[in-house]
C-alpha cells in the first residue's frame, strides 16, 4: 500500500510539472544597445512578443504571429524617433521569425530573442508643405536640421489640411508627397503637396437613424448654418447641440463624399434615441447631518421636440443631529433651441420643508427662464421665479412673498466635473428680489471660484473661494433660506452643520447677510483606484452686507480616502475643528465625487 501511494504521488508530481512546463509562456528578450532609456521603453511597449510573454495560455501560433508583427511595430517606433536605417532581428528558438512558414509552426516555442540596432539618427534635409494659408500652424520642428521624426510629417500634413478646412475647403487633401532618405548624409527630405479643393458652403442636412424627434426640431436644435461657408467648428457645434439635449444615445455628423450643386457640402447625421425614461438614486451620509437620500425620474422627448421633464425628490437629515428631516420635491421642464439654437427654455416648480438648527421653513416656488450656451466653457441663465415661504425661528412666525430675478454666469474650464485634475471654475449669480405684499425688497449676490493644479503625476492641489452678500433689508426681513450659515460638508468640514450664524444681543440666532468660504485640498493618487486627501476649510459669517465685517470665523481640517469608480470617486472624509467655538469633536462625511 505505501508503495502505491508513493507511485501515485510521484505520477501526480510528474504530470503537474509537465503541465506547468507546457503552460509556461516563451521567454522573451529585447536588446537595443544603441537606444536610450526612453526609446527602449517605447520599443518594449510596442512589442507584441513581450505582451505575449505574460500570457501563459498563448499557443505557438500566437507567439509566432506576435514575433512576425513586431518587425513593423518596432520599425514604426524607430521611424517615429528619427532612425531610418535600423536593423531588427527576431529569433524564435534560433530561427529568424520572418523565415518560419505559417504553415509549419513549431509545436513548442521556448525563447524569442529580439535585437534592435537603431543605426544613425536622421535630420530633415528638406521639410516642405505647400500651398498653405498664412494661419497654418505647421509644427516648428518640421524644418531642415531638426530630428526627422515621422510623426512630424504626419502632423505637418494634418495641420495643412486643417488650415484649409478652417477656411471652408472641406475637401482639402495631400495631393502628392515625396519622402526620400539619404543614408550617406543621414538626412530625410519631405515634400508634401496640398490640394485645397474648392471653397464650399453648407448644403443639405439629412437625418438618419431611429428617432422619435420631429425632423423640423432636429434642424432647429442642430442649427447648422445652411448656405454659409463650411466650417469644421460649426459642424462639431451642431453635433454637440444634439448631444446636449440628452435625448440621443449616439450622434454622428459626417460630410458626404461628393460636392453638391453650387459647391455645397451636404451633411448626413446618424442619430439613435436614448431610452425615453430614466430613473436614478443617490445617498450621502455624515455623522452629524445624518443620511440624505435622493431619487429622480426623467422623461425624454416628452412632446416630440427633444423636451425633457424631470422630477426630483430628496429627504435629508435622517437620523442626524442637525435639526430635523428636510424634504424637497421639484419638477423641471426643458425645451432646447427656443428662439435661438443655443438658448433653452425651462419651467420649474418646487415644494420644500427645511427643519434646520436655527429655523423651520415651508417653501413653494414656481417660475420660468432661459439658459444659454455661449461657448464650450461659458454659459448663463436667467429666470423669473415667484417664491412663498412660511418661517418659524427665534423671531417667531413670519411669512415671506417675493418675485425673484436670478441671473447667473458660469465659466467652466475643468477637465472633469467629478474628479478634476486641472482647470478653473467660476460661477456668479445676482438675484434681485422684489417684495410682494408686506415683505422687503433687496438683492443677493454669490460667487464660487475653484482652481486645480497638478503637481507631478500623482498630486493635485485644489482650492476654492466662496463669497456671498444680501443687500438691502435687515436679516429679520429676509427668508432664512436666502441668508448664510457655515459648517458642514458643503462649507467647513469638521464643524457642525450650520453651526456658525449671527448671534444677537438678546440671544437670537439668525443667518448672516455675508459669507466667506475658503477650502484647500492636496490630493494624492495611491496604488490602484485609491487616493488620499488632506484638507483645511474656513468659513466667515457676518451680520453686515460687506463680507469680512462684523462677524466671526471658524475652521476645520482633516484627511480623506478616495476610491475611484466609473461615476466618480467615493469620498470618505474625517475632519475636526481647528478654530472657533462652534464644534468640539470629529465629523465623518461619505459621498460620491470630490468635495469640490
Amino acid at each position: 500500500m505505501p508503495g502505491r501511494h508513493i507511485t501515485r504521488i510521484l505520477s501526480a508530481v510528474l504530470i503537474w510539472g509537465a503541465a506547468a512546463t507546457i503552460a509556461r509562456a516563451a521567454e522573451v528578450q529585447l536588446r537595443a544597445p544603441d537606444a536610450d532609456d526612453a526609446l527602449l521603453r517605447q520599443l518594449r511597449a510596442a512589442s507584441l512578443s513581450i505582451e505575449t510573454e505574460a500570457d501563459t495560455s498563448a499557443a505557438p501560433q500566437d507567439i509566432l504571429a506576435a514575433a512576425r508583427a513586431d518587425y513593423a511595430r518596432l520599425i514604426g517606433v524607430l521611424y517615429g524617433a528619427g532612425y531610418y536605417g535600423p536593423s531588427i532581428r527576431i529569433n524564435v528558438d534560433g530561427r529568424e521569425a520572418s523565415e518560419i512558414s505559417p504553415l509549419n509552426i513549431p509545436t513548442r516555442i521556448r525563447t524569442v530573442r529580439i535585437r534592435v540596432a537603431t543605426g544613425p539618427r536622421f535630420v530633415f534635409g528638406q521639410a516642405r508643405v505647400a500651398p498653405i494659408p498664412p494661419q497654418a500652424d505647421i509644427p516648428e520642428d518640421y524644418a531642415p536640421g531638426q530630428i526627422a521624426r515621422s510623426e512630424l510629417i504626419q502632423d505637418a500634413a494634418a495641420a495643412a489640411i486643417t488650415s484649409w478646412r478652417d477656411l471652408g475647403h472641406a475637401k482639402a487633401e495631400i495631393g502628392a508627397q515625396r519622402i526620400t532618405a539619404n543614408h550617406a548624409n543621414r538626412t530625410l527630405s519631405s515634400d508634401l503637396r496640398v490640394n485645397p479643393g474648392p471653397r464650399l458652403r453648407f448644403g443639405t442636412l439629412r437625418f438618419r437613424g431611429e428617432t422619435r424627434v420631429r425632423e423640423e426640431r432636429l434642424h432647429e436644435i442642430a442649427g447648422l448654418p445652411t448656405g454659409k461657408v463650411f466650417s469644421p467648428d460649426e459642424l462639431d457645434d451642431a453635433a454637440e447641440r444634439l448631444r446636449r439635449t440628452g435625448v440621443f444615445r449616439s450622434v454622428a455628423l459626417t460630410e458626404d463624399a461628393g460636392i453638391g450643386a453650387g459647391n455645397a457640402q451636404d451633411i448626413t447625421a446618424e442619430i439613435v434615441d436614448q431610452k425615453r425614461r430614466r430613473m436614478g438614486f443617490g445617498a450621502e451620509i455624515s455623522s452629524l447631518e445624518g443620511l440624505g437620500l435622493s431619487a429622480m425620474w426623467m422623461h425624454r422627448n416628452l412632446l416630440g421636440g427633444a423636451e425633457r421633464l424631470r422630477f426630483d425628490a430628496e429627504i435629508g437629515g435622517i437620523g442626524g443631529n442637525s435639526g430635523g428631516e428636510d424634504y424637497r420635491l421639484s419638477a423641471r421642464f426643458d425645451r432646447p433651441a427656443t428662439f435661438q439654437r443655443d438658448t433653452d427654455f425651462f419651467a420649474l416648480a418646487e415644494l420644500a420643508e427645511e427643519d434646520e438648527p436655527d429655523y423651520f421653513e415651508r417653501r413653494a416656488q414656481v417660475g420660468f427662464g432661459f439658459s444659454r450656451i455661449f461657448s464650450d466653457t461659458r454659459s448663463g441663465e436667467m429666470a423669473v421665479i415667484y417664491r412663498y415661504s412660511e418661517v418659524e425661528d427665534d423671531l417667531g412666525s413670519r411669512n415671506f412673498s417675493h418675485l425673484t430675478f436670478p441671473v447667473g454666469y458660469t465659466i467652466d474650464r475643468r477637465d472633469s466635473a467629478l474628479d478634476t485634475v486641472r482647470g478653473e471654475y467660476l460661477s456668479a449669480e445676482v438675484m434681485p428680489f422684489l417684495a410682494v405684499g408686506d415683505s422687503e425688497s433687496g438683492g443677493r449676490l454669490t460667487l464660487d471660484g475653484r482652481a486645480y493644479r497638478p503637481l507631478g503625476e500623482r498630486l493635485v492641489l485644489a482650492g476654492r473661494f466662496q463669497i456671498g452678500s444680501v443687500i438691502g433689508p435687515d436679516a429679520r426681513d429676509v427668508p432664512p433660506n436666502l441668508l448664510f450659515f457655515s459648517g458642514g460638508g458643503d462649507t467647513v468640514r469638521g464643524q457642525p452643520y450650520q453651526s456658525l450664524a449671527v448671534e444677537r444681543a438678546n440671544g437670537d440666532r439668525l443667518g448672516g447677510r455675508s459669507f466667506i468660504g475658503l477650502s484647500a485640498e492636496m490630493r494624492a493618487d495611491l496604488r490602484g483606484n485609491f487616493g488620499i486627501v488632506g484638507f483645511v476649510d474656513a468659513g466667515f459669517i457676518g451680520a453686515d452686507s460687506v463680507p469680512g465685517q462684523d462677524g466671526a470665523w471658524h475652521s476645520g481640517a482633516g484627511i480623506g480616502l478616495r476610491y475611484k469608480t466609473a461615476i466618480g470617486p467615493v469620498r470618505f472624509d474625517l475632519a475636526a475643528p481647528i478654530s472657533g467655538d462652534t464644534g468640539d469633536g470629529p465629523q465623518i462625511y461619505i459621498g460620491i465625487g470630490q468635495a469640490f
